[in-house]
């Protein structure tokens, strides 16, 4: 696994105000390192003024502003500022592992779960997120907690009866997806008017709701399943024209050769996920062949935007590892009754239906881990090297985790990110690429860049304070001094699942 996270708060000083009162106050950060990534350098010796949660004032030098009632001063000396990182992938509505149903069952496990969840992420740095696939009142519930980072979401435009509907039972599925496309020709379900469901029509409904982002897919299944309609691109290419008149990227799932050369004529702007499923005739092995690279050459000179979500597949290879549930680090992320549920047979439904005959195989734990992994090493050594080749060709790499990507407890909200950085650093991505993938080059995408992904005047206050230079080294993230939420001043280690109460 990967390094442990410690939290030190060793050398900071704050003056008045307590963390409540933090809230309405001013904030001043004094003799602090600014790395951003729209600068060349770091800016040494820097003073940020804070007020009514945005950044009013950058300057350097000069005596030390006196405290006073109504303003909260924090000494940054020997400490680097940095904004908020942006995860640019992630689903909210569920807890990782569990059904509805499970968690009908369990509401006290429930309860903690996603009470704990939005400052998991805040812990691990993450102060913006873009769920994927929601609606405005699946947001209204995920924002009623009252330590939620900045959340956007997109609207889901699947194909009716298509990818990932198909995993919805009928009719409630319909309900579901309100901005499923119907295409011309399709018979639209009792009660649903195919008028309203066009390119053209979800997109202005999407707008009016609030969204600013579409997610579309292209996937025709996997496991057991492989003839899941499929949408045309015509479809799409539309799509995309009436999310641009709106000012909205187009984001598309698909992982497949099938799928990229798909969105590349239809015109994404980003492609959610690596290149790691090729069809028999591009190569059984992880080489990457002619037609693989011409596809990434493709996106490349496109400027797609392109998600590697590594750490998808991990996710899955992990519900069979013999120490993940053990780890430290999932301590801090998750309750411990949720751990615990985890480790039981109900906890491990999703696990059983991957293998169903794991338990019963006479393998040792060992054994099915070490099977397992076997099993997924082409598909995941294929997202290592289309990752590797896109980051070496000057790709456009957002960073995104799709936390999660499955009914899987291994993708662990906050941590699943830190995780994701140890995988694109293991495919060649710099310390200080991950760094800007995930603050400024997602805010450009989702054209949020006028709010967040950089320290400057104007900008919100999503800050955090380290003790190392994250451009120089991903360990920076784990030693977060300081996590700044529009303004207001978090201490990680009260952000953590096993904080004392």
């Amino acid at each position: 696994m990967s390094p442990k996270l410690w939290m030190s708060l060793a050398g900071l000083a704050l003056a008045a105000a307590s963390p409540a009162d933090s809230w309405g106050s001013d904030l001043q950060i004094e003799h602090v390192t600014i790395v951003s990534p729209e600068r060349g350098s770091p800016l040494r010796d820097a003073r940020v003024r804070v007020h009514n949660g945005r950044i009013v004032a950058i300057s350097t030098g000069g005596a030390a502003a006196a405290p006073t009632q109504n303003k909260m001063t924090i000494d940054g000396t020997g400490l680097y500022l940095t904004p908020g990182l942006i995860d640019s992938h992630v689903h909210l509505g569920a807890i990782p592992g569990m059904t509805p149903e499970q968690e009908a069952a369990h509401p006290d496990i429930a309860k903690a779960a996603h009470d704990q969840m939005p400052r998991s992420f805040l812990l691990s740095g993450f102060t913006s997120l873009i769920d994927l696939i929601s609606t405005p009142q699946e947001m209204a519930h995920w924002k009623s907690h009252d330590t939620v980072p900045d959340t956007y979401f997109c609207g889901g435009a699947a194909l009716l009866d298509g990818y990932p509907m198909n995993y919805g039972p009928k009719p409630q599925r319909y309900q579901a997806w309100p901005y499923m496309l119907i295409e011309p020709g399709s018979q639209a379900p009792a009660g649903n008017d195919p008028a309203l469901h066009t390119p053209q029509a979800v997109i202005s409904r999407m707008k009016t709701d609030g969204a600013i982002c579409v997610k579309t897919f292209f996937e025709r299944g996997f496991g057991g399943v492989h003839d899941l309609p499929v949408p045309k691109v015509e479809t799409i290419q539309a799509l995309v024209k009436a999310a641009h008149a709106a000012g909205m990227s187009v984001l598309m799932h698909g992982n497949s050769d099938e799928a990229q050369k798909f969105g590349l004529d239809a015109g994404v702007d980003v492609i959610a996920h690596g290149l790691w499923n090729w069809s028999q005739e591009q190569s059984p092995s992880s080489k990457l062949t002619p037609g693989i690279k011409k596809i990434l050459d493709d996106e490349i000179a496109h400027n797609v935007g392109w998600q590697p979500t590594m750490q998808v597949l991990h996710g899955l290879t992990d519900l069979f590892s013999t120490s993940f549930l053990s780890d430290p680090q999932l301590a801090r992320v998750l309750p411990a009754n949720l751990i615990e549920w985890y480790r039981s047979p109900e906890g491990r439904w999703f696990r059983t239906e991957m293998s169903p005959d794991a338990e019963s195989s006479g393998k040792s734990p060992n054994e099915l881990e070490r099977g397992i992994n076997q099993g997924f090493f082409t598909v995941i050594d294929r997202g290592k090297q289309t990752t590797a080749y896109m980051i070496a060709r000057g790709g456009r790499i957002l960073f995104g985790t799709d936390t999660p990507s499955a009914p899987t407890y291994a993708n662990p909200p906050g941590l699943n990110g830190w995780l994701e950085m140890h995988w694109l650093k293991e495919a060649g991505e710099t310390a200080a690429q991950i760094f800007r993938s995930a603050t400024l080059t997602n805010a450009r995408a989702l054209h949020l860049d006028r709010d967040i992904g950089t320290v400057q005047v104007g900008k919100r206050a999503n800050l955090l304070l380290l003790r190392q230079d994250p451009t120089q080294t991903i360990e920076a993230y784990a030693g977060i001094v300081k996590v700044i939420l529009n303004g207001r001043v978090l201490d990680p280690n009260e952000l953590a699942a096993n904080a004392p109460h």
